[in-house]
C-alpha cells in the first residue's frame, strides 16, 4: 500500500494540515506499541516456554564481511539452565550444560571440554534462552521489524561480557533467529525452524559422559 507524502497532503486545500497532524499523531501513537512488543514477546518466552527444541543453521561473519563459516543442527534447552547443541554440519559436536557444567565434545579430534556453567555461560544466547536472568543480565529494548520479524535487542550489563550485543527475532510467539555481535565485532546468526515448545525431554539430554579414550581437558 502506497502512502500518501506528506508534501502532498499539505498542498491540499481546507483539510490538508489538519490531514498532515493526524497523519502524524497516528504514526507516533502506533510505532510506541509496535516498538515494546519484540521485548514483550521475548519477556514472555522467558516466563512461559520452560523447554523447547528447534533445528538451527548458524552463519558466522568475520568483522570485515569477507569470511562466513555456515554450520547446522539441532537445539535443546530445559530450564533451568539445561541445554544441549548437537552440530551436524560441517563438522560433528556436542554442547551439553547440565546445569553444574557446560561440556564441548569435538567427535573428530575425540576431546571434551569442560568448563564450570557459571563461567562458560555468561550473557551468551544460550543463557537469553535457557537461563533465569532476563533483566539482571541484559537491558532490554525494541527494534523495528526486519525481515519478518520483530526484533528484541539485548545488551549484556557485564562490562567484562565477550559479547557486544544480542538481537532475538520472533515470528508471533515463536523463537526464530538470534544475532550476536562479539567483542571483535564477529557477527553470527542463528536461524530455528520446526521450533516446539514446552516439550517433555528426557532428562538424559543434558547429561554428557566422555567416550571412552577421549581427552578430557578441565578449564
Amino acid at each position: 500500500m502506497k502512502l500518501l507524502s506528506l508534501e502532498s497532503l499539505s498542498k491540499r486545500p481546507g483539510r490538508g494540515r489538519v490531514l498532515m497532524l493526524a497523519l502524524a499523531a497516528a504514526v507516533a501513537t502506533t510505532a510506541l506499541p509496535a516498538r515494546a512488543d519484540a521485548v514483550d514477546t521475548l519477556r514472555s518466552f522467558v516466563q512461559t516456554v520452560q523447554s523447547g527444541r528447534a533445528a538451527f543453521t548458524q552463519v558466522a561473519t568475520s568483522p570485515d564481511g569477507a569470511k562466513k563459516k555456515t554450520s547446522s543442527g539441532e537445539f535443546e534447552f530445559q530450564r533451568p539452565n539445561r541445554f544441549r547443541f548437537d552440530y551436524a554440519r560441517p563438522y560433528e559436536q556436542q554442547i551439553v550444560a547440565d546445569g553444574q557444567k557446560v561440556w564441548l565434545f569435538d567427535v573428530d579430534l575425540n576431546q571434551v571440554t569442560v568448563r564450570p556453567f557459571d563461567q562458560a555461560l555468561g550473557a551468551t544466547p544460550a543463557a537469553l534462552l535457557a537461563g533465569g536472568s532476563l533483566e539482571r543480565d541484559f537491558t532490554l529494548s525494541a527494534e523495528p521489524d526486519q525481515g519478518g520479524l520483530q526484533w528484541a535487542a539485548a545488551q549484556p550489563k557485564a562490562k567484562e561480557s565477550q559479547i557486544r550485543q544480542l538481537r532475538v527475532g520472533f515470528r508471533g510467539k515463536d523463537l526464530a533467529a538470534i544475532e550476536l555481535t562479539d567483542a571483535l565485532g564477529q557477527r553470527s546468526r542463528l536461524d530455528f525452524s520446526r521450533f516446539e515448545a514446552n516439550l517433555k525431554l528426557p532428562a538424559e539430554r543434558f547429561r554428557f559422559s566422555a567416550p571412552a579414550g577421549a581427552d578430557v581437558l578441565q578449564q
